[in-house]
């Protein structure tokens, strides 16, 4: 799949999830095979760029290309504004949020609320894809409404605008993430376009994955609340896509060698404050299931040290192993609502 002039070693992308996609979670996705990886969004309000969040999130040293930067607000000339800082920090292709359900950026006729005004899509997009000289890609969602789906409108308006490609959600604003992902729209749309869609929603298997393959003809697949404490299932749904088969879950010793790199970089990303922080919803996602695990997050969750969270990690993880404990692949993150994709 091409993103404009960028070809993507595949067709598994990383959702952009705030509080989620920071530069330490994107590499561990890309490196167990997602092709591709989007940033946590930016506000377009120029006059939040200083604070220390936004600093993190458009920070892209070191991160393998292409580097995807995602904005979102509700002025045309502040989302171009934005796109143009960016671009200037090292991004090579935009995103603009028209998907994200959170009532914070709703109220703000940001994220989703913008599906709700059709010509301000098409006055968003034509002013951003004109103010920089990168791709421009747009993730959305079905519509604002469940009943009112806009989707093919707003995929045509898209591509008229010079969209490099288009990423829908397969549920409407007020559906958030309810009942289950809608893919028949999504296959429409598909049929519609001649730039490549991408379906998101709901794949949290291999299995899944070639289901909705199978039924939207889609280019590729976007992956975000399944990747949480399970980076490996790009590399399970790349597998099973190329050969049929499912691999084994990871052995326990492989997820401590993750876990503990994963908290090396959020360590050395981020300050001593926010990097303990981080990575507790972290390790909370990738030790659900585990045997004693809930004894021991209420033990790390209490530590704010960086240097004794790992310790406490490590020797937790030593000891299941030790003992013979195995990883479920099965086993899903713990579903809390600030951090699902945006």
């Amino acid at each position: 799949m091409k993103i404009g002039s960028y070809t993507l070693t595949n067709n598994l992308i990383v959702a952009p999830m705030a509080g989620v996609t920071d530069r330490p979670f994107r590499t561990v996705c890309k490196y167990f095979g997602a092709g591709h990886a989007i940033s946590e969004m930016m506000t377009a309000d120029a006059t939040l760029y200083a604070q220390k969040k936004s600093f993190y999130r458009a920070n892209f040293a070191g991160e393998l290309a292409p580097i995807s930067a995602q904005i979102a607000g509700s002025e045309p000339a502040l989302l171009a504004e934005a796109a143009r800082y960016q671009v200037a920090n090292g991004a090579q292709i935009v995103d603009i949020n028209m998907g994200c359900p959170a009532k914070k950026v709703c109220k703000k006729l940001a994220g989703s609320a913008l599906l709700q005004d059709e010509d301000l899509v098409k006055r968003i997009l034509e002013t951003v894809v004109d103010a920089v000289d990168v791709p421009v890609t747009l993730k959305t969602r079905l519509g604002f409404a469940y009943g009112k789906e806009n989707i093919i409108r707003v995929a045509q308006i898209a591509e008229q605008a010079g969209i490099a490609a288009l990423a829908i959600h397969g549920r409407t604003r007020d559906q958030m993430y309810t009942g289950n992902a809608r893919y028949a729209l999504i296959a429409e749309v598909k049929q519609e376009l001649n730039i490549p869609v991408i379906a998101n929603g709901d794949i949290d298997s291999p299995e899944k994955a070639q289901q909705v393959l199978a039924e939207t003809n889609a280019d590729a697949l976007m992956i975000g609340r399944a990747a949480q404490g399970r980076p490996w299932i790009f590399r399970e749904i790349q597998h099973y896509l190329q050969t049929g088969q499912v691999l084994p879950p990871p052995e326990l010793t492989e997820v401590r060698e993750i876990v503990l790199n994963h908290l090396n970089d959020l360590y050395s990303f981020y300050d001593e404050y926010i990097g303990c922080r981080m990575a507790r919803k972290h390790i909370a996602w990738y030790t659900q299931g585990l045997p004693n695990s809930n004894t021991f997050r209420a033990a790390m969750n209490a530590e704010t040290s960086t240097a004794r969270q790992a310790q406490i990690t490590d020797q937790y993880l030593a000891e299941l192993i030790a003992q013979g404990a195995s990883f479920s692949s099965a086993t899903l993150p713990v579903d809390t609502a600030q951090e699902h994709d945006q």
